[in-house]
């Protein structure tokens, strides 16, 4: 007897080393970024990589599938109880990175917060809402002015992100210094420029899910650079790898590929009438932009840049859409055509142009292809290259003639189209205004009949192809690359990287 006493005491005193030798240590994930993000406020922020870091920092009310279905994350369920109404059922025992519980009334908080905030970037997604109620602490309804198709969609986006009232209330207007939300990983720091670090949060309501302890986000402009960053194996995943590097990803036995289709646009922004730089032939005359696009080959300069894999488009919606007006398609490059509605413009040639760039290989090869397809048409155009965070604040605060930019796109066309050409939205940076865009856009939020959004769309298309205040250029594929031995990658058309259910294999 007491030899087998001695025995278990032993097994008792071996356990606990035993079961630590059998759980390694979670290794981290280091991503690297296109660009670097710019606030990490989801009420404030409008960058793509934003997005990817808020990927792991902050779980929305709904998330999209690849099949572009709407689905549950923070919410349990929904329903409308009328055309005007949403009851949303909230998951229980979800905890913010600060331990405080998200709850109906955070939600509340954080939908006025989207609201009324000053700078607010998702006022103009959700502003159908009139308010907020709570009903009990796992369920608050949405009391629309109107009916909104795209609120679902919007929700399922940076809109839908539920911040800590606590810390929110704290930090003020430095909360995208210190954000604390509900994703997996909590914020740890931030070196401009340099690195964004998570470090996983063990109160994330789904833990099992995450296999990392903490992720790294390394902004990287040259695609070049993340790629052989990324073959070093100083990184694990490498996103927006540049399209003339797929054979390169493809051939490397240490490497894949994940190539999909996107829900966005690259085009370039005209400054119509924000500031004093809209003053001037480009900004004012839609005929001399018309002109602009009719010096330009748009698949030709795809397949220059980016070796044909985009599809050229002259609307903010993918081909894939089931908005996607076919009668609206890029004309044909016609030099005379250009050179006549200059002339008919009534405008001294050459006319100046200051096109502004991101500073990334793929961006400024983009923009002297353009450079010099304009120059044969009568436009000296001259090529800014600048950060891209630079840019976006340059281009909101009216500082540019024409911004060569993108946006990645979202599930419903709303998304892509509202914030950006209805008068006074707020990604409106060129401050274009028509009554008809707006009534059409409006109409387009309102209407839930497919076919009657779809009809709608069309007309859309058609006005802002006349009006040209965005030249919509080519609708991007995702092209990531990442390590043989990342599983567990979910290829959803928002191109967002998600971290529920990501590994790194041996």
């Amino acid at each position: 007897m007491r030899r087998l006493l001695l025995a278990a005491a032993a097994c008792a005193a071996f356990a606990p080393w035993a079961a630590r030798a059998q759980t390694a240590p979670l290794p981290t994930l280091t991503i690297g970024l296109g660009d670097d993000a710019d606030i990490l406020d989801p009420t404030l922020a409008r960058t793509f990589v934003g997005r990817i870091v808020f990927a792991g920092l902050c779980d929305k009310l709904f998330d999209i599938n690849a099949r572009l279905e709407i689905v549950p994350q923070l919410a349990t369920s929904w329903q409308w109880t009328d055309s005007r109404t949403l009851l949303i059922h909230l998951r229980q025992g979800v905890l913010f990175q600060d331990g405080t519980r998200m709850d109906a009334a955070a939600v509340k908080y954080s939908l006025d917060r989207h609201l009324t905030m000053p700078g607010s970037t998702r006022k103009a997604e959700i502003s159908a809402i009139d308010h907020v109620e709570v009903v009990d602490p796992s369920t608050v309804r949405l009391v629309l002015k109107t009916p909104n198709a795209p609120l679902l969609a919007a929700l399922a986006d940076r809109a839908g992100m539920i911040v800590s009232p606590k810390a929110a209330e704290a930090e003020g207007k430095n909360f995208g210094q210190h954000p604390v939300c509900t994703g997996p990983f909590s914020f740890s720091e931030r070196v401009a420029q340099d690195h964004i670090t998570l470090t996983r949060f063990s109160g994330y309501w789904n833990a099992k899910s995450i296999h990392f302890s903490k992720v790294i986000y390394r902004p990287i402009t040259d695609s070049s650079v993340r790629l052989a960053n990324l073959d070093a194996g100083s990184l694990d995943i490498a996103e927006r790898i540049a399209p003339t590097d797929v054979p390169a990803v493809r051939k490397n036995p240490k490497l894949r590929l994940a190539l999909y289709a996107g829900l966005g646009y690259q085009g370039i922004t005209f400054n119509t009438d924000n500031g004093p730089v809209a003053k001037n032939p480009l900004g004012e005359n839609a005929l001399v932009r018309k002109a602009f696009e009719l010096s330009i080959d748009r698949t030709a300069l795809v397949q220059v840049v980016y070796s044909g894999l985009f599809p050229a488009v002259a609307q903010g919606l993918p081909p894939a859409s089931p908005f996607f007006a076919k009668s609206v398609q890029p004309p044909k490059r016609d030099v005379a055509a250009a050179r006549a509605l200059l002339k008919q413009a009534g405008v001294k040639t050459p006319v100046d142009v200051t096109l502004t760039v991101t500073n990334t290989p793929d961006q400024r090869q983009t923009g002297e292809v353009i450079q010099s397809m304009a120059q044969e048409a009568g436009f000296n155009v001259k090529i800014n290259s600048v950060e891209f965070t630079t840019g976006l604040s340059a281009s909101a605060h009216g500082d540019l003639q024409a911004y060569l930019v993108g946006w990645s796109g979202r599930a419903d066309p709303d998304g892509n189209l509202y914030s950006f050409l209805h008068t006074g939205a707020p990604l409106n940076d060129g401050h274009y205004s028509s009554k008809e865009m707006d009534s059409l856009l409006d109409a387009g939020r309102t209407t839930t009949d497919l076919a009657a959004r779809q009809a709608i769309y069309a007309k859309q298309a058609a006005l802002e192809e006349k009006d040209l205040p965005i030249m919509y250029l080519y609708s991007p594929r995702t092209v990531d690359a990442m390590k043989k031995q990342i599983t567990g990658f979910q290829e959803v058309p928002d191109a967002m990287i998600r971290l529920q259910g990501l590994a790194l294999g041996k």
